[in-house]
């Protein structure tokens, strides 16, 4: 697309979008909730048309040779539908924190001062894959009064195109703009360039994506960015943990679905339960698919096992390996000496986002959540919690690693920021 074509376009986009959120602003909760409604009653009457779409996608991503991990982060199903649907509920259900007043006080000066939570304005997402994400962000930001430019990747072009189709249809049958919710559908890579300055219109920059995303939009913005959605995530499993419990977790963690960023990447083991616990892992998680990668330790522990050496996939850990964020059955693994070598593991590895330890020492966990500086910090449950609708949010609209504004999974609360009330009596300075 040309330069000029480019530009006007984004004006287009950007000023259409500032427009209807001014109309969203000014809308009730109950105008919103019977809009969210409509949405999830649209989107239901719409099922065959959105799968056939995304079918259409599958079928191009194979054709294209995309790894198994990202087309089944593309996968629209039936039941994966069905639960995108379900989850506009949820935020139905949950109050709105548009026009909440807190922080009151009453000045010396006889000025009456408030703060009030207002939407943020117009939100740009920039996503791969994820069709779901469509509907998770279209219904949070209209929850929370912010329009939405959204720009999806390539891969799942057809079904974004039906799903906001879908949404802004219903938009319009409540006499709402439509453009509150808009798709660049042109994958034309020049117009992120241009999104990412389109300052005068947009609020805020949301990348869902790898990392090359997350520092394109770092660099090149010109508007606040919330980075996140890297999942390099660690498990540590304490000298005082169950180790029997100890298994499932891990499984759910690595297994339950391994292509999220929630998933587990990186298992430590303090030294005093390895001998006994990484053959039971190792064969438990063996049987459930997952090929390993662990430092010498590790591989001498395994090896001692002739008989489970000879079956497992165990490869010793190449240099760049524990900064790796899987994406699938992979799990790396290392023994560790103590606790504060987890943690100190965990700080030079990990991308912020979730970290867990299986202990039943108080003094441990504690001293593990205080050290540990993620978004989320487990002890004993899975890092596969860390989740907006798992969270009560709702929904998300992504899983912030930053310490600015919103961190951790991002709700309706994260979309908001507020404004000072001052009401005086003809009150000069």
């Amino acid at each position: 697309m040309k330069e000029q074509q480019t530009a006007a376009l984004l004006e287009a986009l950007g000023s259409q979008a500032q427009q209807a959120s001014y109309q969203l602003a000014s809308l009730s909760s109950q105008q919103k909730n019977r809009l969210l409604k409509a949405i999830a009653a649209a989107l239901t009457e719409n099922s065959d048309t959105i799968l056939a779409a995304n079918q259409e996608d599958i079928s191009q991503a194979k054709e294209n040779g995309l790894t198994p991990a990202l087309i089944d982060r593309l996968l629209l199903d039936a039941p994966r539908l069905k639960a995108i649907i379900a989850d506009i509920d949820n935020v139905i259900a949950l109050a709105d924190p548009i026009g909440k007043e807190f922080d009151n006080q009453l000045l010396d000066t006889g000025l009456r001062l408030s703060k009030r939570a207002v939407p943020l304005g117009v939100i740009g997402v920039i996503y791969e894959a994820r069709p779901n994400v469509t509907v998770d962000i279209a219904t949070l930001a209209l929850k929370t009064g912010n329009a939405v430019i959204l720009r999806g990747g390539k891969e799942t072009l057809n079904s974004n195109r039906v799903l906001c189709q879908v949404i802004r249809q219903a938009l319009t049958s409540l006499d709402v703009d439509a453009n509150a919710v808009q798709l660049i559908d042109n994958p034309d890579r020049s117009i992120v360039s241009g999104l990412l300055r389109l300052d005068q219109y947009v609020d805020m920059i949301v990348p869902r994506g790898g990392q090359h995303l997350q520092r394109l939009c770092a660099e090149q913005s010109s508007i606040p960015v919330i980075l996140g959605g890297i999942g390099i995530c660690h498990l540590y499993v304490d000298e005082h943990a169950d180790l029997e419990k100890s298994i499932d977790v891990i499984a759910n963690a690595k297994v339950q679905r391994p292509t999220v960023c929630n998933a587990l990447d990186t298992l430590l083991v303090h030294r005093l339960v390895a001998e006994e616990f990484i053959p039971r892992i190792c064969q438990h998680l063996h049987t459930l698919g997952v090929r390993f990668v662990g430092c010498q330790q590790v591989l001498d522990i395994v090896d001692a096992q002739s008989e489970l050496s000879q079956v497992i996939d165990m490869q010793l850990v190449q240099e760049g390996d524990y900064d790796q964020e899987w994406l699938g059955l992979t799990l790396g693994i290392r023994v560790v000496e103590t606790i504060d070598t987890a943690i100190c593991h965990i700080r030079r590895h990990s991308s912020g986002h979730s970290e867990a330890i299986l202990t039943d020492s108080v003094h441990k966990a504690s001293h593990f959540m205080n050290q540990v500086d993620s978004s989320a910090v487990y002890v004993n449950a899975s890092t596969r919690f860390t989740d907006g609708g798992q969270f009560g949010l709702g929904a998300e609209v992504a899983v912030s690693t930053q310490k600015l504004h919103a961190r951790g999974p991002m709700g309706l609360e994260a979309l908001t920021t507020y404004k000072w009330l001052a009401w005086g009596d003809y009150t000069s300075r």
